[in-house]
């Protein structure tokens, strides 16, 4: 198989792979991605899309599950054994088992069908965000309200230094630096508390808890953290872009 160009190194629009069978939900995804000023590569198939992947490259990939030739999960798992580029995934599976193991499998998050497509873009926005400040392997976060520096271990609420724990560093140092990212709670419970704490939730929640009450952070309307009920959290990048 060819190496695939996995990223977009130049100045040229980000380049987004649409894997779906529908084809009117090609055609709106396409639109609405093009109006936006991206590049776009359709595929109506797992086995299309995989090819177009290794030939042309994407930055992004907008994957359904419910493929005719294959199931998408199949898809993830061939992708994910030779590139690392961002996936979002299609799916109208309602159930939390199913979503977190969509993650664990490599996905990058998940957009319920029927979806928005503000919702939409908004995800793949913060995606390539993401992607270009890891390129610069920055070590500092600052959105003039909230500054973590990772090298010191340090963070300021509005210039004032706040404490936090070990565990709560760790947190906030596991969402922030990928953000938009939905990270599912058996992942954190393992980077955390290690792999015999996966189903300790409530470890999870009363950490949650007490970094969001030093942060500042509302749980019913969240500035930096989002909690997905049953599935995970996600880090809301503040930053000016």
């Amino acid at each position: 198989m060819q190496q695939p160009h996995e990223g977009n190194t130049g100045a040229s629009p980000a380049r987004i792979l649409v894997i779906d069978d529908e084809p009117q939900i090609r055609k709106f995804v396409d639109i609405s991605l093009r109006a936006q000023g991206y590049q776009t590569l359709l595929a109506g198939t797992g086995h299309e899309g995989l090819t177009l992947l290794a030939s042309k490259g994407a930055d992004l990939v907008v994957l359904d599950l419910g493929l005719p030739d294959m199931d998408g999960s199949e898809v993830l798992r061939d992708l994910r054994q030779w590139s690392k580029v961002p996936v979002i995934v299609l799916t109208v599976r309602s159930s939390e088992d199913q979503k977190v193991s969509l993650l664990d499998a490599g996905a990058n998050d998940y957009v319920t069908k029927p979806f928005g497509v503000e919702e939409l873009m908004a995800r793949i926005r913060a995606f390539l965000r993401m992607a270009g400040a890891n390129t610069d392997d920055s070590t500092i976060y600052d959105d003039d309200h909230l500054h973590i520096d990772w090298a010191r271990r340090e963070v300021l609420l509005d210039g004032q230094s706040i404490t936090l724990t070990r565990k709560e560093f760790s947190l906030l140092s596991l969402l922030a630096q990928q953000p938009g990212r939905l990270i599912t709670q058996p992942q954190i419970l393992r980077e955390i508390w290690g792999p015999t704490h996966t189903e300790d939730t409530h470890y999870l929640r009363i950490l949650v808890g007490k970094l969001r009450h030093k942060l500042g952070d509302n749980a019913l309307a969240p500035r930096y953290i989002v909690t997905e009920p049953g599935v995970g959290l996600r880090f809301i990048d503040q930053q000016k872009t």
